[in-house]
């Protein structure tokens, strides 16, 4: 059984590399954001750390799974639960240009989004971004623990498949 977390900033291309990943390993995928932010017909809510816990601990009982996102302390069982941690390590100037790129997308209506895309949200995930590598060594320290199954690669397609199956 796969159970796979892939873990990086904004823009690092979590989302482009678990589709892939799902898609040949025949495994479902599931977005963090869509477990900490819940979609109802009155709005988006965010759920309780709580609440985002049991929506982890129900996908878990189904079995394999791929759940990719930002690090959230709330989701840090994530970390024990997985059997390989996939840690995209995209380069700053890459991860600036997708969000621009991303935004323009859905300024023209070309690319979906699970937030409201506006200007206020593009300087928020350049700060994101940015304050990342301010916090790296944090970040890293709480990665350590885990190191023998962690893979760190610093870009999406260089990812062996085989190697998570």
């Amino acid at each position: 059984m796969s159970k796979i977390y892939i873990i990086g900033i904004v823009a690092s291309g979590k989302t482009t590399l678990a589709r892939r990943v799902s898609q040949e390993l025949n495994i479902p995928h599931h977005e963090l954001d869509c477990i900490v932010w819940n979609e109802t017909d009155a709005g988006r809510f965010k759920r309780t750390p709580e609440e985002q816990v049991e929506v982890i601990e129900d996908i878990d009982r189904i079995g394999a799974w791929i759940i990719e996102g930002t690090y959230r302390s709330s989701c840090h069982c994530l970390f024990d639960m997985a059997d390989k941690i996939i840690f995209l390590d995209t380069p700053l100037w890459k991860r600036r240009y997708r969000i621009l790129s991303r935004f323009i997308k859905q300024q023209l209506g070309i690319e979906k989004c699970h937030y409201k895309s506006n200007l206020e949200m593009l300087r928020a995930m350049y700060k994101w971004t940015s304050d990342f590598e301010k916090d790296r060594p944090e970040f890293e320290n709480r990665l350590k623990p885990y190191m023998d199954k962690v893979v760190i690669i610093k870009d999406s397609s260089s990812l062996n498949i085989n190697l998570l199956g």
